[in-house]
């Protein structure tokens, strides 16, 4: 059986750093026979949505490539601080039948007989649930204070002419779209990006291959 490990912490810092998840989760690959094929390791909020954390999309990608068995996560809360990203998570798992095992719920997306695990599903379903609730609650905090707004006069929507055309942003992302036609993933696109100082994000770069590769 071949794993990989995601750690990560949120603080950017020396404060925090994934030795101890690292650590725990290589010990338990070892007392279960897992063959760890690669580490994966970030320091970034767990508030992000997931596509803008570059190395868990790296990780994810790699696990489907690559065949891996089992990603190894310290706890749930590593994957996503919202509820909706942990699920998002979980969902791409389960559609592409790689297993995740949170150690610290000692929970694993499928049982031993390939079957999605039972007490995962309704640990998911609360999630879920919870998730549902959070949504709401958020809907009605928006449109509660758009309502103000239009009562307070203040238009609504996109300034006028703030639309760029498809000129425009070929223009723009020149750069992003000239690694993506070389094969790069949006993952390495965002890496490499990063690197060379051109500011862009993991979800710009999907929409930009969405709309100019795809």
């Amino acid at each position: 059986m071949t794993g990989i490990i995601y750690a990560r912490v949120s603080s950017i810092g020396d404060r925090q750093n994934t030795e101890r998840q690292i650590e725990d989760l290589t010990k338990y690959a070892e007392n279960n026979g897992i063959d760890l094929v690669k580490v994966f390791s970030e320091k970034i909020s767990g508030a992000k949505k997931n596509n803008e954390r570059a190395v868990l999309m790296e990780c994810f990608e790699f696990a489907e490539a690559h065949s891996i068995d089992v990603i190894l996560v310290s706890e749930c809360s590593r994957v996503g601080r919202a509820i909706w990203e942990v699920l998002e998570s979980v969902k791409y798992c389960v559609d592409r039948h790689i297993d995740m095992f949170f150690q610290k719920e000692n929970l694993h997306i499928f049982d031993d007989n390939g079957e999605v695990n039972p007490f995962m599903a309704v640990y998911i379903s609360c999630l879920g649930m919870c998730a549902q609730i959070e949504r709401q609650n958020i809907m009605f905090r928006l449109n509660s204070g758009r309502k103000l707004a239009i009562e307070k006069g203040i238009k609504m929507g996109r300034k006028v002419g703030s639309t760029k055309s498809r000129e425009q942003k070929e223009s723009e992302y020149k750069d992003i779209i000239k690694l993506l036609r070389k094969g790069y993933s949006v993952a390495s696109t965002y890496a490499i990006a990063k690197e060379k100082g051109i500011k862009c994000s993991i979800s710009t770069i999907k929409r930009v291959k969405k709309e100019f590769i795809m």
